[in-house]
């Protein structure tokens, strides 16, 4: 089993929105093997709390705005880490100490990634 396409336009639309507001370290996995109850995970990183926030409230926006029902959020208040659950696509926005200490990535290392669209950087870093 592989992701849905409305997982995948779903996950475009929240990485763009992560994007957007700075967001690093962006890896979509297709968790729908072992989650059959969900297709994708998104995973991001903010630089700190209010960055983390502003991140998950895009994502969030976009993503209703699209027309997607959110089903669950969690960890807005600290914004350490803040999970946003659309069905067919779970968001978790890290803070960088939470993401290096839980390590999704490695958890589900055995899944896809999912290949995401986004803007090429403006200008390049000197």
């Amino acid at each position: 089993m592989t992701a849905t396409q409305n997982g995948r336009e779903m996950a475009q639309i929240a990485a763009l929105a992560a994007d957007s507001k700075s967001g690093e370290d962006l890896v979509a996995l297709d968790v729908s093997e072992p989650l059959p109850l969900v297709d994708i995970f998104l995973l991001v990183t903010g630089r700190n709390e209010r960055n983390v926030a502003a991140i998950a409230d895009e994502i969030e926006e976009k993503l209703l705005e699209a027309g997607h029902k959110r089903l669950r959020r969690e960890g807005r208040q600290e914004s350490r880490w803040v999970l946003l659950d659309f069905g067919d696509l779970v968001v978790h926005v890290f803070h960088e100490e939470e993401r290096m200490y839980y390590g999704l990535e490695r958890l589900w290392k055995d899944c896809p990634v999912v290949p995401l669209e986004l803007p090429s950087p403006a200008h390049a870093a000197d």
